[in-house]
């Protein structure tokens, strides 16, 4: 459980610091920005309850608000992915697919699962961020346009940063 705790601190230490100092700075025309930050929510165990859940996320969500001086969006963003995680992870998942302490990663599941999942959720987090942020329905299209290609973005640097961590499945 220690092992755990530690990995995913420094699994998060790492993420926001690269978020804030790196991805920043990395766009596409304006029209797609990568987050990979979520990751850091998005590989938590399975089963933490959702009070520490809610609470990480929204920390971590706060802390990238601090850098990008905005105020509150990311936080709102990551407590919508938290909601996200639950509903999915209770829609998707049986008792029997994995151990209360697991992360849910390709190592636990399959990579056709954990591809769907950083979709889907990274989709409720920048819908929620993007909206937010413009906060009119004005060129909805492009917000829109803006949405799905940093959705797609994320997803691509976060199954690319789970296979390179990649480790096999104990038998």
């Amino acid at each position: 459980m220690a092992k755990l705790l530690i990995e995913n601190i420094i699994r998060f230490l790492v993420l926001i610091l690269a978020q804030v100092f790196l991805f920043k700075n990395i766009g596409y025309y304006n029209l797609a920005s990568p987050f990979p930050y979520i990751m850091a929510l998005m590989l938590l165990p399975a089963r933490i309850p959702k009070f520490f859940l809610f609470t990480i996320a929204f920390l971590t969500g706060i802390t990238v608000d601090a850098f990008y001086d905005t105020l509150g969006v990311h936080a709102a963003a990551c407590v919508t992915l938290a909601w996200a995680r639950i509903v999915f992870i209770n829609l998707t998942l049986q008792d029997d697919d994995y151990e209360t302490s697991s992360t849910p990663g390709i190592s636990q599941i399959s990579f056709r699962w954990f591809f769907i999942y950083a979709f889907v959720l990274s989709f409720f987090h920048h819908f929620t961020l993007y909206l937010l942020e413009v906060f009119s329905l004005n060129n909805f299209l492009y917000t829109l346009t803006s949405i799905l290609f940093s959705c797609i973005f994320t997803t691509v640097l976060i199954v690319l940063f789970e296979l390179i961590l990649y480790r096999r499945k104990k038998r």
